[in-house]
């Protein structure tokens, strides 16, 4: 409690105010030369005396209105949050490493993640920032080592954690606080085109409903919890993310997302995803909420097949070819035959809607693509002979092949020449839909920079400890789920700044990391905390990041 809360009545002399946590602390007062200082008094017994004797720990003045001002010691005690030493006892004193938690720290402030979490989780955002922190700094480590990191670093909760602990936290982490920090986030995405993709995460568990056997993109054969996330381009920030089960398909989530994002109170939502989510019922509810969205589709859909056709013998033409993508492209703007459904699926209006169709063909990139499928077909040729095909040999030798057997001639194989060449001329085409941006090489750009959203994933399983959540209950899971979400925004700040300013050139982000990580800070009871020397490379960083280094406080 702070003692200075409490009203204080002093005379001219002296009087005293007992503190609840220190009962045989008093503060007194006493004027010399017109001024009223302000003393604490530690009363001790002098074992050589033989009697009480006193100290005095003075922590400021009175002003001429009669209100407390505090000196440094009053302040750098409130500070580090320890009690003034008693007389004859040793002051306790702390080293700990401080150079990255000092960067992080500073991350979620500048970021506002602090002040979010800080609204959202008013008891717990100290706790979800320190392991945050730790998530960060120590790449892969399970969570019930984060005792020991707390005790050698600096955090913002300053104590340590048990396993328990960390696990009653997850599994208090409330849904609708989560909800509301992420729409406190939306700020990030309300000028800029957000990248949408799923990740598949492997889990042993056998407590958690969503783990269902999927198609993993782990190519794991485990049952599976499958994650959504949404990135900003240009604040290279997440801002959103679901978990979803394991047996759900990327097409099936577009809707879910877009009445997600609208009751987060997004306005003038931007969408780039590729073609796992492309269908007609989502190009449809993307112009129902009037989205702007810029979506790879498959080839082989009779909307694009119609202009692909068109354009096919155009596109390989030196007039369509560009030197800078070295590629050939074109566009169509085209009518796209927009359906409105009702909540049981039933068409309740139509129309048409201005669309641009983007075609792209990269003549190196269709042989390369040939190469790789005459080997495939030589293999499963090579399998039928031999009689063990697996499942997907099967499924291409069923399409790609002719096969008759006979006692006498034993097993002939002929190829399907049709079948082959109708897929063989679909190789090096890509084609982007967008209601808004008719630029093909813009379009290319913004799609090709979802690969942002890949990265996230790649941090989220290998530096943040994702790729075999350790949880034994849902409520835990999704408590884990949101501490890593907030590290992965501090880990995509690091990530944007290290790109803006080239600082890849020289290390990458661990190496960063553990340049920063040998800086100490030494907490002493009664005084201001003081740091280690910090180098030239370590205070370059952190002017690269937009803050003064710890000694220059």
């Amino acid at each position: 409690m702070n003692i200075w809360h409490k009203k204080l009545d002093f005379d001219a002399k002296t009087c005293y105010n007992y503190s609840m946590d220190t009962p045989h602390i008093k503060q007194r007062t006493q004027k010399i030369k017109g001024t009223v200082y302000v003393y604490e008094d530690y009363p001790y017994w002098d074992s050589d005396k033989q009697q009480t004797r006193h100290k005095r720990v003075y922590i400021g003045k009175k002003d001429a209105k009669g209100a407390f001002v505090p000196n440094k010691t009053w302040l750098a005690r409130q500070q580090t949050g320890s009690p003034a030493p008693l007389h004859g006892t040793a002051k306790q004193t702390r080293r700990s490493l401080f150079g990255v938690t000092w960067l992080l720290d500073f991350i979620a402030k500048r970021t506002m993640i602090e002040q979010d979490l800080r609204d959202c989780f008013p008891a717990d955002y100290l706790k979800i920032l320190s392991l945050a922190n730790y998530l960060v700094c120590e790449s892969e480590a399970p969570m019930y080592r984060f005792g020991h990191w707390a005790h050698t670093h600096w955090h913002p909760y300053a104590k340590a954690l048990s396993s328990q602990r960390i696990s009653d936290l997850f599994a208090g982490i409330d849904h609708q606080a989560c909800m509301r920090f992420a729409k406190q986030r939306q700020r990030y995405g309300e000028s800029e085109y957000l990248a949408y993709d799923t990740t598949s995460i492997s889990s042993y568990s056998e407590l958690i409903r969503h783990v269902r056997y999927g198609k993993n993109k782990n190519s794991e054969p485990l049952p599976q919890i499958n994650l959504a996330l949404v990135f900003g381009q240009s604040s290279m920030m997440p801002v959103y993310y679901r978990r979803l089960p394991g047996n759900v398909t990327d097409v099936t989530t577009v809707r879910k997302l877009l009445r997600d994002l609208d009751q987060m109170d997004f306005d003038r939502v931007k969408l780039v995803m590729d073609r796992g989510f492309y269908s007609t019922r989502n190009i449809n509810a993307l112009y129902e909420n009037r989205c702007k969205f810029i979506i790879a589709s498959r080839k082989n859909t009779r909307f694009v097949r119609q202009y692909l056709d068109r354009c096919r013998q155009k596109l390989t033409d030196f007039t369509c070819y560009d030197p800078d993508l070295e590629l050939h492209y074109e566009t169509i703007t085209a009518k796209w035959p927009y359906q409105q459904y009702d909540n049981q699926g039933n068409v309740v209006g139509s129309g048409e809607r201005r669309i641009y169709v983007h075609i792209y063909y990269n003549g190196e990139q269709a042989e390369s693509e040939k190469a790789s499928f005459f080997r495939q077909l030589s293999q499963v040729k090579q399998a039928l002979l031999e009689g063990g095909c697996s499942e997907q040999q099967q499924a291409m030798a069923d399409r790609f092949f002719q096969v008759s057997s006979t006692p006498v001639r034993g097993t002939k194989i002929h190829y399907n020449e049709d079948a082959i060449r109708e897929h063989t001329r679909e190789f090096g085409y890509f084609v982007l839909l967008s209601n808004q941006m008719k630029d093909p090489k813009q379009a290319l750009w913004i799609y090709r920079n979802k690969d942002l959203v890949e990265k996230s994933f790649g941090n989220l399983k290998s530096r943040l400890n994702m790729r075999r959540p350790m949880v034994s209950c849902e409520q835990s899971l999704d408590g884990k789920l949101f501490v890593q979400f907030v590290a992965l925004m501090l880990v995509s700040w690091i990530h944007k700044v290290m790109k803006e300013k080239g600082l890849y050139k020289t290390w990458t982000m661990q190496e960063l990391l553990d340049e920063l990580d040998i800086i100490e800070r030494f907490d002493i009871e009664g005084k201001r905390p003081h740091y280690g020397e910090v180098t030239g490379k370590q205070r370059m960083i952190y002017e690269c990041f937009g803050f003064t280094d710890p000694n220059m406080l």
